[in-house]
């Protein structure tokens, strides 16, 4: 059986007062495909979010619950952020192509 590699328990999010996720909890296994299926505008691109700390610097954003990778809290004073950032990519709705790049 797989190990739990990003666990999500109970997690939360505002935007200022309007609640965008609500009592999220999953567990996605390692080495394994998941999929987080929708209609626009149900929060996946904000749970994804999540998961790399995109929302730090949002302001009015909070977050309550956990949100596990690799058995620590993504929200760990000790995890620097953009470590997280190396380990876990992200697959973006439009192509963000970086400059010089084409």
């Amino acid at each position: 059986m797989s190990e739990i590699e990003i666990e999500s328990r109970n997690l939360d999010l505002w935007y200022g007062s309007a609640q965008a996720l609500k009592n999220i909890s999953m567990a996605m296994p390692e080495k394994k495909v998941t999929a987080i299926i929708g209609p626009s505008g149900c929060g996946k691109s904000t749970f994804i979010r999540c998961i790399n700390r995109m929302n730090d610097l949002v302001k009015g954003c909070r977050i309550t619950g956990e949100l596990l990778f690799e058995g620590t809290s993504v929200y760990d004073s000790g995890v620097d952020a953009v470590e997280l950032r190396k380990k876990i990519g992200m697959v973006f709705h439009e192509p963000n192509p970086f400059p010089m790049s084409n």
